[in-house]
């Protein structure tokens, strides 16, 4: 059974920093297209960053320039480095694995910027 389980979040100020992780127990990580998804309560569920499984990497304009996404094959990790973060980037932030039509989602973990 796989496992996706992300951790990092909480509350940060505006123009802090923070970093997620995602945790992703598949047999064959390297091969899973990559991604961070955010989603604020009565909205859908926004892509935000994505590494593919040959390595491209494209990002939302809404964080480009201020989030960075990253894998790290061995350890079965995605991270996303969220800097400069501001009010509008309070979410719950969702990793997602994908191959092959299998998709898989954590939890979730909830981001609050504020004052």
């Amino acid at each position: 059974q796989v496992e996706v389980v992300e951790s990092g979040g909480g509350l940060v100020h505006p123009g802090e920093s923070r970093r997620l992780s995602c945790a992703i127990s598949v047999s064959d990580f390297s091969f899973y297209d990559l991604a961070w998804y955010r989603q604020t309560p009565g909205t859908q569920r926004e892509w935000i960053a994505g590494e593919t499984e040959s390595g491209a990497i494209t990002y939302a304009d809404a964080v480009k320039g201020r989030f960075t996404i990253s894998a790290d094959n061995a350890k079965k990790m995605l991270y996303l480095q969220m800097n400069n973060l501001k009010t509008e980037d309070t979410a719950v932030y969702y990793c997602n694995a994908a191959k092959a039509g299998n998709n898989y989602w954590g939890q979730g973990t909830q981001v609050t910027v504020s004052s």
